[in-house]
């Protein structure tokens, strides 16, 4: 039997902000308030799952339109 896992991408604070057009202060921010689920790596590297970042933009509602 052959077993296929999945392999999870994640990405720098610094991708993130490219990415999303975020400030990284931003993302830290995210973090530290726990509406953003970062990685450690290390003693000094925080990795990020895109879909999670992705999850904190949301569509602004359009006033009076349908």
């Amino acid at each position: 039997m052959t077993q296929t896992t999945a392999r999870r991408h994640y990405e720098s604070l610094t991708q993130a902000a490219e990415r999303t057009g975020l400030s990284t202060r931003t993302l830290r921010r995210r973090i530290a308030t726990g509406q953003l689920t970062a990685y450690r790596a290390g003693p000094r590297i925080i990795r990020l799952d895109p879909a999670d970042v992705d999850r904190l933009l949301v569509p602004v509602p359009h006033a009076g339109r349908d």
